[in-house]
């Protein structure tokens, strides 16, 4: 091929939309609020066209609103097209002024579509014998025009590489026999997003068929009498049906435009106006490839000095990756230059020492373990990987048998104890708990690319193979390659290949000493730096520590609990199918809502789900219940028997066989609030608010006698937060008084005495206190008080106005989240609000509610890790036998030793009292308690 000559023809509408789905589940949202996905997307894959290909002449072409000529042939030609999403209507003037910009030409012609105009011109430029053309767009229309000087270019999608189809390969990819057979193919089988209508019961296979058999759709209407049964039929009903198919799938190639060699020519960009567009947009690292190189194609300064050894040179490795400044790039395009790594079997004493010494003069160094199992607990290492130094990683095969695996770990310990050695990982906690299982500590200040993304992304996921697409262009080799898919058949990482194993494990090392690199920068960016280095990092040693040391669970009372829950589910069932007259599944939504609204017919009018059943949900059901005792004891039924199969009889089979404790696995980047969760049990979720729910609590006991629990409670942490935020007057002043919080909110939205105040009105107080924070309609409070709507509403008005800075906190926060385009925390954790403006009035109003309440769940998560930090340290320093073991919600539990309890009341209750006391208006209270179980020290 010429590099001459060389004609690109972009269809701009094509390469918009790809670009917008192919980050729907990680859109790039500006700090406008802006979702520039399709315009990033776009724009490096143009980039990536310009310097790497470096075409002598480039156009885009877009469609032009308003009919084509297909909708003369076919007045239905796309009537069944979802409307073009909001975030694309506003990329695509975008699109245009940064195609502008780059001095490159746009393309259209009224009454015909992008397809059409670049199939003229590719014809056009093609004839002349000067040109090479490729048409970028992943349409498949577009296998109709390749010729021998005509390809199509399809981008990279997802870490695949580009694809460039000539003749061959447009014939292979169809099954044809010629490339002109594309259009017949295409109109056989019809196009359900275009709405073209094709031929019934004739799909790919059909047509590849047919087509070899009569070559053309004119060929087959030409032997429909040779065809049989149905096919047959379909053929006969639908000839004229199925040459206005051909004609619809056709590209025009004798548009009225123009092939102007000149103004296609490109000599380059306007930088000025690029800029300007780039800032606009927040391009940071786009602007930086285009208008200037990067240090990431710069050689380490080892392999400049032709140190060639092993580990890179007698110096430490100081080059770096520069950092990404996006908060997402481009997830479409794979970086080549990831693809040559230097990846390294270290199996061999002589080797490890070797890595050992790198290691230990590196001022940080990433490292990945490969284990046996997902639960650190119980898992065996399989494997260390380790990488200091961009594209380079070393694995370190471990021994199956234990006593030699300790011993190979103990070759280890002085780097990973080594405090001033920053450790680098990705879901760093699991790789700590592991180590610790072979008595290793892993001392030093930590960076986990996980917890960095969390906070860049709350509401993203965080998964390396997802970063590494995102941020680095390249798609890793995923665990299922490995392994299989979960299952009885899957592999243990122990059956896996020793090169196969090398490379993979290498690889996670590798693409998180990257990530680290790029995450870096964007935490200092986005002034998360100070989160993430005081309240986030640190917290991971707290939970690592708490889930090693475990929980001790009394399994007789759970037996117990389990017998008198069997014997009241047994009892309502029995009530149930005495009410309803016979025996069914109560279990089965389908067989309940027959019972419930067939043959009982509790309401005239039951509501239906999309599948056609009856709704038999816990909001329909709680509403019919206070009416129909069948109702209750269904509603009863269901929480009995999920107390008994989800914690009951879940809890002792979580036990562990190593030392008969359970080990929960806290999740610090799962709630986008910054709350923490829990897995395996769940313990956020375990009941509270029914007795039967509480009993469960009484399962969770100390160690032995000399120990006992202690729990410890921040009392109304979210409303005090509401409190601070807003600085309203009375409601400050409650809580420095020391005030029962609903009382004093009874007093003023009653208009009566604090003394006056009686159970119901502070019931409605406490309800419209906590409703108000979560941004409770008059609607929602009217079913959660069961009052009128009228009342709910006349209750919601006058709380604004005995508490106005309260309305106004919460307006205010609306506004800023509307300017922004996200809301923080005082320690400044962001929530992004995609939907803050948009017109979609529902989830609108999701994004508004979130401006209120995440700052305050979220500064209630802050509060609560900075305490756990502050009293582990405390705990570690004294050198305690006390343990921490839990955290649920705003409350801290204890293992505490009998000798140590007066110490730890004091300084667990003035520890976590003083956590962010210096950024509040209000204090904090912290309710103690102890007891022989969870329950009574709750």
């Amino acid at each position: 091929m010429s590099e001459k000559n060389t004609l690109y023809l972009l269809d701009g509408m094509a390469l918009i939309f790809r670009a917008h789905f192919a980050l729907s589940k990680n859109p790039r949202i500006n700090s406008k609020g802006m979702n520039t996905s399709a315009a990033m997307g776009f724009t490096n894959s143009l980039w990536e066209i310009l310097n790497k290909y470096k075409p002598s002449h480039i156009g885009v072409a877009f469609d032009l609103s308003g009919p084509t000529f297909r909708h003369e042939i076919f007045p239905e030609y796309k009537a069944h097209r979802d409307e073009t999403p909001e975030d694309i209507s506003i990329a695509i003037p975008i699109v245009k002024q940064i195609v502008e910009a780059f001095n490159i030409p746009i393309l259209s012609k009224q009454g015909f579509e992008a397809d059409d105009v670049i199939g003229t011109i590719a014809k056009k430029a093609a004839r002349t014998d000067e040109f090479e053309v490729f048409m970028v767009t992943p349409d498949k229309d577009y296998a109709q025009l390749v010729e021998e000087h005509i390809f199509q270019y399809k981008p990279a999608y997802m870490g695949n590489g580009v694809d460039i189809l000539g003749v061959e390969e447009i014939k292979k990819k169809f099954d044809i026999d010629r490339v002109d057979q594309v259009v017949d193919f295409l109109g056989l089988q019809g196009d359900s997003a275009d709405n073209i209508p094709g031929v019934p019961g004739v799909g790919p296979k059909t047509a590849v068929k047919l087509l070899k058999a009569y070559d053309t759709v004119e060929g087959i209407l030409e032997h429909v009498h040779e065809l049989k049964g149905k096919q047959k039929e379909r053929f006969e009903e639908n000839k004229e049906q199925a040459l206005m198919s051909k004609e619809l799938a056709k590209i025009k190639i004798d548009v009225d435009v123009p092939f102007e060699e000149d103004k296609l020519k490109y000599d380059g960009f306007n930088k000025e106006a690029l800029s300007k567009i780039f800032d606009e947009l927040e391009f940071k690292t786009i602007g930086k490839r285009i208008f200037g190189e990067t240090s990431t194609t710069k050689k380490s300064p080892a392999v400049q000095a032709g140190q060639m050894s092993l580990f890179g040179g007698a110096a430490p490795a100081t080059n770096k990756v520069e950092a990404e400044e996006e908060v997402q790039e481009v997830i479409e395009i794979k970086n080549i230059n990831n693809t040559l790594h230097d990846y390294h079997l270290i199996d061999t004493p002589e080797l490890r020492k070797e890595l050992i010494e790198f290691l230990a003069k590196q001022d940080k160094f990433c490292f990945d373990t490969e284990t046996t199992s997902l639960e650190a607990s119980e898992a065996e290492l399989v494997g260390l990987s380790f990488s200091y130094r961009n594209k380079e990683a070393y694995y370190v095969p471990v021994s199956e048998n234990q006593d030699e695996a300790k011993a190979l770990l103990e070759e280890f310990r002085a780097v990973f104890e080594n405090e001033k050695i920053e450790k680098i990982g990705q879901n760093i906690k699991y790789d700590i708990l592991v180590l610790m299982q072979y008595g290793i500590e892993v001392k030093g200040k930590l960076f986990d690319t996980m917890l960095a993304h969390y906070l860049l992304e709350p509401d993203k996921r965080h998964g390396m193979d997802t970063l590494a697409e995102t941020y680095l262009h390249y798609e890793c080799v995923h665990i299922e390659d490995l392994i299989g898919k979960k299952g009885k058949n899957q592999k243990s990482m122990r059956d896996v290949a020793l090169e196969e194993i090398k490379e993979y494990a290498s690889e996670d090392a590798d693409i998180t000493w990257q990530l680290a690199e790029t995450f870096r920068p964007l935490l200092s960016d986005n002034q998360l730096t100070e989160l993430y280095d005081s309240i986030e990092v640190p917290l991971v040693n707290v939970l690592a520590s708490m889930e090693n040391f475990g929980v001790n669970i009394d399994t007789d009372a759970l037996k117990d609990i389990s017998t008198e829950l069997g014997e009241e589910v047994e009892k309502r069932e029995k009530a149930i199918y005495e009410a309803a007259g016979e025996e069914f599944n109560i279990a089965s939504p389908k067989q309940l809502g027959v019972i419930l609204f067939e043959k009982m017919k509790l309401i005239d009018k039951p509501k239906k789900t999309k599948s056609g059943q009856y709704a038999t949900g816990e909001e329909i059901l709680q509403n019919l219940a206070k009416d129909h005792p069948i109702v209750q004891d269904i509603l009863d039924f269901r929480q009995l028997q999920k107390l008994k199969n989800t914690y009951v009889d879940a809890l002792p089979k979580l036990i562990s066989k190593k030392d008969g404790r359970i080990h929960t696995s806290y999740n610090q980047a799962v709630a986008a609030t910054g709350r923490l969760s829990s897995t395996n049990p769940n313990l956020q979720n375990i009941p509270i608010r029914t007795a039967r729910g509480r009993e469960i609590r009484k399962a969770f006991v100390p160690q032995n006698e000399d120990y006992i629990i202690m729990a410890a409670d921040y009392s109304q942490v979210e409303l005090r937060l509401m409190a601070s935020f807003s600085q309203d007057d009375h409601m400050v002043e409650a809580f420095q008084q020391g005030k029962d919080i609903h009382t004093a909110t009874a007093a003023k939205v009653f208009k009566i005495d604090e003394s006056e105040v009686d159970g119901e009105q502070r019931r409605r107080a406490k309800t419209a206190n906590f409703g108000i924070i979560y941004g409770v309609s008059a609607f929602g409070l009217s079913q959660q008080l069961n009052i009128p709507r009228k009342d709910a509403k006349e209750l919601i008005d006058t709380y604004f106005e005995e508490f106005p800075m309260i309305k106004q906190y919460m307006d205010k926060a609306v506004n800023e989240a509307r300017d922004k385009g996200y809301c923080e925390t005082i320690m400044g954790r962001k929530r992004y609000l995609r939907d803050i403006n948009s017109r979609n009035q529902v989830q609108r109003g999701m994004a508004e509610r979130n401006a209120i309440n995440a700052p305050i769940q979220g500064s209630a998560a802050d509060i609560i890790k900075v305490a756990m930090i502050d009293i582990h340290d405390w705990m570690k320093k004294e050198k305690l036998q006390s343990r921490m073991i839990m955290q649920v919600h705003d409350e801290l539990v204890f293992e505490v030793h009998k000798d140590e309890l007066e110490l730890m009341k004091a300084n667990i209750k003035e520890r976590m009292e003083a956590a962010l006391k210096d950024k509040l208006k209000v204090p904090l209270e912290v309710e103690v308690g102890t007891g022989a179980h969870w329950l009574e020290a709750h």
